[in-house]
């Protein structure tokens, strides 16, 4: 049953759940994909996520700022590799984008 939105106060609470950084798509999955998989590296996400190399670093570089992944650079087979891990702050950031979410459309999921 659909309710009457001035009888719902809750609507603000949702609306401040929503993670501005994660409103993005990229990013949104990035997270959500690293919740998923303990790591995984940026050829791996460049496939996942059908993205350029310039787009997915800058989405990587903003995420990793925020505090919610973390990066590790090491060489294999003499090659560079960028191995990505979410972070507790990045898994609660999800969470509450998430609850935010689905408080928003109630019983309509």
């Amino acid at each position: 049953m659909k309710k009457n939105i001035s009888s719902d106060s809750s609507i603000n609470e949702e609306f401040a759940l929503l993670d501005k950084l994660l409103e993005h798509r990229t990013r949104f999955a990035i997270c959500a994909i690293l919740c998923r998989y303990e790591r995984i590296n940026f050829k791996r996400f460049k496939v996942l996520l059908e993205e350029t190399d310039g787009n997915l670093g800058a989405q990587l570089r903003k995420l990793e700022e925020a505090g919610y992944i973390e990066v590790q650079k090491v060489f294999e087979d003499r090659r560079p590799v960028s191995w990505y891990k979410i972070q507790s702050k990045g898994k609660t950031a999800l969470q509450n984008h998430l609850r935010g979410l689905q408080g928003l459309m109630g019983d309509e999921l």
